[in-house]
């Protein structure tokens, strides 16, 4: 593959790929268990980026036969309230996936709330037990967007071994699991972030260069090492003659000519941590019942 000419690694049709297999896992095994399984959504306030993430999801269970069991709270929500409700889910024998969609209103403390998950229920992949699973190579459930990165890096055949990969960086949602994911990989990896000096150069070292930090269009052409592999991670609303559109951290226009391969946005890692949401809750739901299932 020239670098003139970059691949589109394509989330969304992947991701339509990976629904279709987990509604048959469905099918399957929903005779035997006697139920679907289910995914509990819990937002709280008015966010309307949360509200059209929590609806898509919301669609995303429908077409794979999963049960959404959301609930929408108000504002002015407790810390108290929420605890009980996932105590309450996490003893509901209907419920396999627990979310708490972020971000919350700021007086409520989103890390003990991810702690009262049980860590079985997680769906996505945040609780420090199954984080701390990751860092031990160790099975458990996946944080969903990391996990989409790397699902689709495996369905295009992307070599990892080896590999200078560079994740710009460090949240514990994307940057920190990220990292390890492709550690485990065994690529050589560097985390970049606000205090890293000389970003550029830093960039240009890349086989594999993950943007993960929520700044539209940070990376442009000069950063990229020709023929290198550029994973967007990166969602933000920017208004153009008014409009709003969504653009990634990467400055796709610019990037692509000398990228082998390259994510769009929107199409790229957005609907892959939709489908690993799904895939993390139909594990759950198969282990209960004392199935394996592989995706």
């Amino acid at each position: 593959m020239s670098a003139s000419t970059p691949c589109l690694l394509d989330g969304k049709t992947l991701a339509k790929k990976i629904q279709l297999e987990l509604q048959a896992k469905i099918a399957q095994l929903e005779p035997k268990i006697g139920r679907p399984p289910g995914l509990a959504v819990l937002m709280v306030g008015d966010n309307p980026a949360s509200a059209v993430y929590v609806r898509n999801k919301e669609r995303a269970c429908q077409k794979v036969g999963i049960a959404s069991v959301g609930q929408h709270f108000p504002e002015n929500t407790t810390q108290e309230e929420l605890e009980e409700v996932i105590a309450r889910l996490n003893q509901d024998d209907r419920v396999d996936g627990i979310l708490v969609q972020l971000p919350l209103p700021k007086h409520l403390d989103s890390i003990s709330l991810l702690r009262c998950i049980d860590p079985d229920k997680d769906a996505d992949g945040l609780h420090q037990v199954n984080l701390g699973k990751l860092v031990r190579s160790e099975p458990g459930l996946r944080s969903c967007t990391p996990a989409g990165v790397m699902r689709l890096l495996q369905e295009y055949n992307i070599t990892l071994a080896g590999k200078k990969a560079l994740v710009i960086g460090r949240s514990i949602l994307v940057g920190k699991p990220v990292a390890l994911m492709l550690l485990e990989q065994n690529a050589t990896v560097t985390i970049a972030h606000s205090r890293t000096q000389d970003l550029e150069a830093v960039c240009r070292e890349a086989d594999i260069l993950v943007a993960a930090v929520g700044k539209p269009n940070m990376i442009t052409q000069e950063m990229v090492k020709p023929g290198a592999v550029v994973i967007d991670v990166g969602i933000n609303r920017v208004e153009t003659s008014g409009k709003p559109r969504l653009v990634g951290d990467v400055d796709f226009e610019q990037v692509a000519p000398v990228a082998s391969y390259i994510t769009p946005v929107p199409g790229g890692i957005g609907p892959m941590t939709v489908a690993m949401l799904l895939s993390n809750t139909v594990q759950s739901y198969a282990r209960k019942a004392g199935y394996t299932i592989s995706l």
